[in-house]
């Protein structure tokens, strides 16, 4: 991706996170941060 992000580009996370759909979404770390972790 070769950026770094905005706020725009994790809201959709965040609002996944906090909605009902990710009523069984616990104990894990979701890497919001476009590859950098992965390189």
């Amino acid at each position: 991706m070769g950026r770094f992000g905005q706020i725009s580009d994790v809201v959709g996370a965040v609002v996944f996170l906090a909605s009902p759909a990710a009523a069984l979404v616990s104990g894990t770390t979701l890497m919001v941060d476009g590859g950098w972790t992965a390189q």
